[in-house]
């Protein structure tokens, strides 16, 4: 059970996504945030509390120890099961349709998105570059994936559930703190059980017998838009944002292939 608590504002919808019954319009209120971990956990259970840090785009730790402040803590009116009724991207994106897999990130929203033949299976918060090191946008493929490297920036960085698609600058997908904000060196952070499946569920390109040229690209990433830094708060925690569905492209760019 969830202990009452004072709502920050009015609740709002986020907006209805493609039909279907595990997609419903979704209610939202900000909460105040809870003060310790023990008192986080008394008042959400562990599956709600996998829910909370989608939505807040931050880890376990991070919902506690916010920095910098926030607002309030997202919190949904109902607790479906399924966590793509969560998710503020399009359980339809028809420009994905022809696609087996398609991998997309949100920057300004700080999400990803991963479209089978243009149906969402999978949504998660990230943490992309910071506004020293940003993440590259632009259109780019899944190249090849590591279970575990040290980071080249820092070797007391250990990246698990590795998987690169920019092979020339080291640009990855992979576990690692999620802050809510991008705080990355440009690589896309992900939650750990996130990055597993993406580990599972990603295809690594097919090099050459030379190992010189790409005979069939990995899968499509496409990376959107920059991060506002320096925003006095992260726009999920905005009831306005909150209310407008995030729009995908409607036509996607040739895939790149990195040779």
């Amino acid at each position: 059970m969830i202990r009452s608590r004072v709502v920050l504002g009015s609740a709002l919808c986020l907006g209805v996504l493609a039909a279907g019954p595990a997609y419903a319009q979704q209610t939202f209120s900000l909460q105040p945030l809870p003060r310790t971990d023990k008192e986080l956990r008394s008042s959400f259970t562990a599956a709600q509390l996998d829910i909370l840090e989608k939505l807040n785009r931050r880890d376990r730790e991070h919902l506690v120890r916010v920095d910098p402040p926030v607002p309030g803590l997202v919190v949904p009116a109902t607790w479906p099961g399924d966590e793509l009724a969560y998710s503020p991207l399009p359980e339809v994106w028809p420009a994905a349709s022809p696609h087996p897999k398609y991998l997309v990130v949100d920057q300004p929203s700080q999400a990803f998105g991963a479209y089978e033949f243009g149906r969402l299976v999978r949504w998660g918060p990230v943490s992309s570059g910071r506004k020293e090191t940003p993440t590259p946008s632009g259109s780019f493929n899944l190249t090849w994936r590591s279970r575990k490297r040290t980071s080249t920036d820092n070797d007391a960085w250990i990246l698990e559930w590795y998987f690169n698609f920019v092979n020339a600058r080291g640009v990855s997908f992979h576990q690692f703190d999620l802050p809510g904000y991008a705080a990355s060196h440009a690589c896309v952070r992900l939650l750990k059980r996130d990055a597993q499946w993406l580990y599972g569920w990603g295809d690594q390109w097919k090099l050459s017998e030379d190992r010189r040229a790409v005979v069939v690209p990995g899968t499509p990433v496409l990376i959107l838009g920059v991060f506002g830094h320096g925003t006095s708060s992260p726009p999920w925690t905005s009831l306005e944002w909150l209310a407008k569905p995030i729009e995908l492209p409607v036509t996607v760019p040739a895939p790149f292939v990195e040779r």
